[in-house]
């Protein structure tokens, strides 16, 4: 899963980062409001962690904007100010949390699974497709009632796929959705290609189908009527 941090405070920023990304997420950081525009035009995400205070612009006023064109994105307001004007006006406009600075980083963690099980998971803490069976929380996945052994990446991979069944995805926005964007300087994406052939195989072994279909010339489709 792909998160946008969006703060100010650079401590902060960087000590949210490095633990959510021991946590298996995908983190990318923006100090300012307009490079959090700049990212937001360019890349995907799962869960925004919002600061409503930043040194150029009203948080809410991204929040906005966010709205309008990723709905499913889901936002995480994070804020020194406890007032309750802004907490009221954070979630009218469609923020799924807010929470008041200081705060434990392991409860932003639990409150990023949760915003995700509702928003990617239907609220439950599983995701099942055919003969597949995904428990976020643990990371592990089951096919066939065996438990595949993945890699971090494959996990992710294979949790791409599922989410966003039926629909094209490019080699680019893959390698973007589990590398982070300095993959964007790669001038090739044989590595999905790696990560991919290896979970078929693993998916196969276990007695299950294989539903990745490649689209030539685009990328790769999880076909699942």
């Amino acid at each position: 899963m792909k998160l946008l941090i969006v703060e100010d405070e650079l401590n902060l920023l960087e000590a949210m980062a490095s633990y959510l990304k021991t946590e298996g997420f995908v983190c990318e950081k923006a100090d300012s409001y307009f490079a959090a525009e700049d990212k937001l035009a360019v890349f995907d995400y799962d869960v925004i962690i919002l600061d409503i205070t930043l040194p150029d612009g009203n948080g809410l006023d991204l929040l906005k904007k966010i709205k309008k064109i990723y709905t499913e994105t889901g936002v995480i307001i994070v804020s020194a100010r406890n007032s309750l004007d802004d907490r009221l006006k954070g979630l009218d406009i469609g923020a799924d949390d807010y929470m008041t600075k200081p705060f434990h980083l392991s409860e932003l963690n639990s409150r990023i699974r949760a915003v995700l099980r509702r928003r990617k998971f239907n609220g439950t803490n599983e995701l099942l497709l055919r003969e597949f069976r995904l428990l976020p929380e643990q990371r592990e996945v089951f096919v066939c009632d065996k438990m595949l052994n993945l890699t971090p990446k494959e996990y992710e991979l294979l949790l791409y796929f599922i989410i966003n069944k039926n629909r094209v995805l490019t080699r680019q926005s893959i390698a973007e959705h589990l590398w982070g964007d300095y993959i964007d300087m790669s001038d090739h994406f044989d590595f999905v290609y790696t990560h991919l052939n290896n979970l078929r195989k693993k998916v196969k072994q276990a007695g299950g189908n294989d539903y990745i279909k490649t689209v030539y010339g685009i990328g790769y489709k999880m076909e699942v009527e």
